[in-house]
């Protein structure tokens, strides 16, 4: 109809020859580097990548300059939905916040788990990482404010159960893939227990601070 935006160019302009195929090849080529380097790791080649997307190598070098730019694309749409979790989360009022996040986390590492050890070496600093970690925290000060977690918790306790709970989504993968979901409930109730927790001592801000990436 005249006068409609197109829904591929919000301006309403008509897309450019090609430019559809782009981004289909783009999202194609996202795809199959998901597939592949979650099952040959490192060593995967942009040409088992652009055989796994149905496209030229050159379709992959064109939109991506090498394999490293392509992890960190792969990176930085990971780090955009574990931020939008963040906020989410931080718009929810009193103390529910901190488990909805943990259970957008937990979705999120169970639908990278093949490929997460690569993302996690180059997402642990950088300003949406520390915007991350920065909500994780103030999420656990409103939960223990609002009595929805033992007085007890400490962040460091919050953030061990992030790492276990990515560790287990690794480690299931495809055989068990809703674990993470039963670990992540067993662990919540735990923290809401009252009374002591635990004879073992929280790790300390200082321990804390040396595991987590300076700026």
């Amino acid at each position: 109809m005249a006068g409609e935006r197109s829904v591929s160019d919000p301006a309403g302009l008509p897309s450019p020859p090609g430019r559809r195929d782009a981004v289909r090849n783009y999202h194609r080529v996202l795809n199959a580097a998901r597939d592949v380097l979650g099952e040959s790791g490192a060593d995967a080649s942009m040409e088992e990548i652009a055989a796994r997307a149905g496209v030229g190598v050159g379709t992959v070098y064109r939109r991506f300059a090498n394999k490293d730019a392509l992890i960190d694309e792969l990176v930085r749409l990971s780090l955009s939905e574990a931020l939008a979790e963040a906020r989410q989360a931080l718009a929810c009022p009193g103390g529910d916040g901190l488990e909805q996040f943990l259970r957008g986390l937990g979705t999120l590492f169970a639908a990278h788990a093949k490929y997460a050890h690569l993302l996690l070496e180059r997402s642990a600093d950088g300003p949406a990482a520390r915007e991350i970690r920065a909500a994780l925290q103030e999420l656990t000060s409103r939960a223990l404010a609002a009595g929805t977690l033992n007085p007890g918790v400490t962040v460091g306790d919050v953030m061990t159960l992030v790492w276990g709970m990515r560790g287990l989504t690794e480690t299931t993968g495809e055989v068990a893939p809703g674990t993470w979901q039963r670990f992540l409930d067993i662990h919540l109730a735990g923290l809401r227990t009252p009374g002591p927790l635990s004879a073992t001592p929280s790790m300390s801000a200082g321990q804390l601070a040396e595991l987590l990436p300076r700026p």
